[in-house]
């Protein structure tokens, strides 16, 4: 079966801040990235995708842009990412950047220069609005990361949008010039050898150009996957700058760009949505991007078979090409550790199963999956003080909203250096949590038993297992909260099982097939699994990949 490689991707997300530092600055940067590169390829992933390392102010460290086509310099210059995207090509690895066109720094020359006044070349770069009778915001808009989503700008007499910092003017897509503009940035990249690109909150390119108010939530409307209980962005149903229809009409000169470039693929972020699996679905329909993610599997609520059942029904329903690329986590959300835990409740035993459980469910689901550095060791959520904080985001809404600084902690490379040999310097950017040291790779790279050797085996099975690369999907009924499905065409099949409960259970295979020759274990979690008088038998939280 020839492989495209957009079609199930095993991506591996670096935030470099928090990589791995060359320079003994405190903070990770390109070359160190490279440094890397060895463990990144036995892994087992297809891609790299790299969080922005563009020039910026680092308000948002690198999602607000002051300049698309350099480097900043704490992460080296171009000479460093040349030779990073020549390693990686080397080493297997595909290159993904990371690419905020939704809006840029307000440093940025094209917004200095739209804000110089009314009519100038740029002015309707943006989106400017006039005051409201009052003299306030245009509309009751809100900013993802707190407050109102305009911000007045005496120069002009005017607002402008900011979906996000103040200091994080929006794009005005509609602007045939800008789209022209942004083409350009990404053109520039591909021309430097990049495989693709992640589009940093794709659906909220467009925004209502009538500026209608956002109308309250009701009170017993759910808030959307992924939102906190206590954020007040979501106290509207945010339908004036989330997940327009606007915004696909758009996608095609994206596409048109990267089919220029056979085999370069776009993966959007859809974020913030009240529907974010039906718009993901919207995103990756012909024409569009390949692939999209977004927050169905970022819960602080423990699955159930049931649960993913109902998920993964409704996925194949939208997603017929297996466009959807499943993630536990990113750079902006807790610890998939800390979310999905026992919460105390299980023996460091059953805490490791289900580590094992949730990396084989990862590997196992159609379509492309993507790995947060450090969900493969198993790190937790760090705790920090009000004093160590550094994200823009936590730091305004402390203490309701931690923010996002306890999942981009420095990587802990060993246990027996400073920093977990992510730095030299005296310290690093964001501190390294002591009990991240006892999950560093060195240490996890001489257990044979332990979690990143897991993904190790279960990454590089997927690749080489035919049945896993594209194909049907067949989805049974859950029995005994254990989630089965099959996956493959033909005599190239395999079925997954997944027992989600914590007790042994028993199941008979007879239901899943009419085959004769009945099943044989490939892939499990655990040697307690076994086949038996046409029954298999799972331990707590184990797994089973069946041919």
């Amino acid at each position: 079966m020839t492989r495209d490689w957009r079609n199930d991707a095993a991506i591996y997300q670096i935030y470099p801040r928090s990589f791995m530092d060359a320079n003994d600055d405190g903070i990770g940067d390109l070359d160190g990235i490279r440094q890397r590169l060895p463990y990144i390829a036995a892994l087992g992933v297809d891609a790299i995708w790299i969080s922005p390392f563009v020039r910026s102010p680092m308000e948002d460290f690198g999602y607000d842009v002051s300049d698309y086509c350099a480097i900043e310099p704490m992460f080296g210059d171009m000479a460093s990412f040349e030779a990073l995207v020549t390693e990686a090509h080397d080493a297997g690895l595909k290159v993904l950047m990371d690419q905020v066109w939704n809006h840029t720094s307000d440093q940025h020359p094209w917004f200095q220069e739209s804000r110089s006044s009314r009519d100038n070349p740029k002015a309707d770069w943006y989106v400017w609005a006039e005051p409201a009778e009052d003299g306030g915001p245009p509309n009751n808009w809100r900013a993802t990361f707190g407050g109102e989503a305009w911000a007045f700008d005496e120069q002009r007499r005017q607002y402008y949008l900011h979906n996000f910092l103040a200091s994080q003017p929006d794009l005005n897509w509609y602007n045939p010039d800008v789209r022209a503009a942004v083409l350009e940035t990404g053109r520039f990249w591909l021309e430097r050898g990049v495989d693709g690109f992640r589009l940093d909150v794709v659906n909220f390119y467009a925004h209502d150009r009538t500026l209608a108010d956002n109308p309250p939530r009701p009170s017993d409307a759910p808030r959307p996957a992924g939102a906190g209980a206590t954020d007040p962005y979501f106290d509207t149903i945010n339908a004036g700058t989330v997940s327009r229809p606007e915004t696909l009409e758009m996608l095609p000169e994206l596409r048109t760009l990267a089919d220029e470039y056979p085999g370069t693929l776009l993966l959007g972020e859809i974020s913030s949505t009240e529907d974010s699996i039906a718009d993901a679905a919207a995103y990756v329909e012909e024409g569009r991007l390949h692939l999209a993610y977004n927050a169905s599997l970022v819960t602080d609520r423990p699955f159930t078979a049931e649960t993913l059942h109902t998920l993964l029904s409704r996925c194949l329903a939208l997603f017929p090409h297996n466009r959807l690329c499943w993630t536990f986590g990113t750079h902006d959300f807790p610890r998939l550790k800390g979310r999905w835990s026992g919460h105390g409740q299980f023996d460091e035993g059953l805490e490791r199963r289900l580590d094992g459980l949730l990396a084989a469910l990862l590997v196992g689901l159609p379509g492309a999956c993507c790995i947060y550095q450090g969900d493969e060791l198993g790190l937790t959520q760090a705790q920090l003080t009000f004093e160590q904080l550094r994200d823009p985001y936590g730091i305004a809404n402390y203490p309701n909203i931690l923010g996002r600084d306890g999942c981009r902690t420095p990587m802990p490379w060993t246990d027996d250096l400073p920093n977990g040999g992510f730095t030299r310097a005296r310290s690093a950017w964001l501190p390294m949590p002591a009990e991240h040291l006892a999950l560093a790779v060195q240490r996890q790279d001489a257990d044979d038993a332990s979690l990143l050797n897991e993904y190790r085996r279960l990454l590089k099975w997927r690749k080489a297992t035919p049945a896993l690369r594209g194909g049907e999907t067949t989805l049974f009924d859950v029995q005994d909260n254990v989630l089965t499905f099959e996956r493959g065409e033909g005599e190239a099949k395999v079925l997954c099982v997944y027992n989600f409960s914590a007790d042994t259970v028993t199941l008979q295979l007879s239901p899943f097939s009419a085959r004769t020759t009945g099943y044989h274990l490939g892939e499990t979690s655990s040697s307690e699994a076994l086949i038996q008088e046409g029954q298999l038998r799972l331990p707590p939280f184990g797994v089973a990949f069946l041919f």
